[in-house]
């Protein structure tokens, strides 16, 4: 019964790549954890995938961010990239539709890294959780492949 309250969710990372601390992000908004804890890859594939089981929220209309939840109802926005809002859209790719259900490891959004790379945006790819609340995230850091635990919330 008590074990409901202390139960641990795990993140998977949503690409392959080097797994870093939220706060060597090149963003004080995420570095300083402005927008809240998680962690951040710097990605080597542009297919970006679902770090959780749950639903998308929201998608923003440029696509270089997603609000997701779990089932458990924690909240996290995967962002895609520093500045990328800036390109509108370009380098970008996706099928989603709020609301929809998604599992560990579904496909989000294609980004085309030599698209950022090209217009000087750096990759980063985070995940931020702006509504943690009484629990902490342990980071697994260094290279990890899409789909990995890389993350805890305990």
């Amino acid at each position: 019964m008590f074990g409901l309250f202390n139960k641990k969710v795990e993140l998977h990372a949503p690409v392959s790549g080097n797994v870093i601390e939220i706060t060597e992000v090149n963003d004080p908004v995420f570095s300083q954890k402005m927008m809240g804890e998680g962690f951040a890859v710097k990605p080597t594939a542009g297919q970006i995938n679902s770090p959780i089981n749950g639903r998308v929220k929201s998608i923003f209309p440029t696509l270089h961010a997603v609000a997701l939840e779990t089932d458990d109802g924690q909240e996290m926005l995967l962002h895609i990239g520093i500045d990328t809002v800036e390109l509108n859209g370009e380098g970008f790719q996706s099928n989603l539709i709020e609301g929809q259900k998604i599992k560990i490891g579904d496909p989000l959004v294609q980004v085309d890294l030599a698209v950022l790379a090209e217009k000087g945006k750096d990759n980063v790819i985070i995940i931020v959780l702006p509504e943690l609340k009484d629990k902490q995230v342990i980071v697994q850091t260094g290279e990890k492949q899409s789909g990995e635990v890389v993350a805890i919330l305990k």
